[in-house]
C-alpha cells in the first residue's frame, strides 16, 4: 500500500535538473525509495525524483543546508 502526503506549504529543493517546489511525496513501503513530486521552477514542469536526488534548498530563516552539496550545482 502507497502512501501520499501533499506538502503544505512546499519544500524548495534542489534536483538534478534544477530548482523547484517538492508538492508531493510518495511512499511506496519499505522495499522502495520514496518519490518526490517536484514542479520546476524555472518552466513549471512536474516531475519525479528519487529520495536520493533531492537536497533542500538553502533557507537562511531556518539555518537549514547553509553549505550546498556539491552534487547538485546551483541553479
Amino acid at each position: 500500500m502507497s502512501m501520499i502526503l501533499q506538502l503544505d506549504p512546499t519544500i524548495m529543493v534542489e534536483t538534478p535538473l534544477g530548482r523547484g517546489h517538492a508538492i508531493f511525496i510518495i511512499d511506496y513501503g519499505m522495499h522502495q525509495n520514496t518519490c518526490w513530486v517536484v514542479a520546476m521552477s524555472e518552466n513549471g514542469i512536474v516531475k519525479h525524483f528519487d529520495c536520493n536526488d533531492i537536497i533542500l534548498s538553502t533557507n537562511y530563516t531556518y539555518g537549514m543546508n547553509l553549505r550546498k552539496n556539491s552534487n547538485h550545482p546551483p541553479s
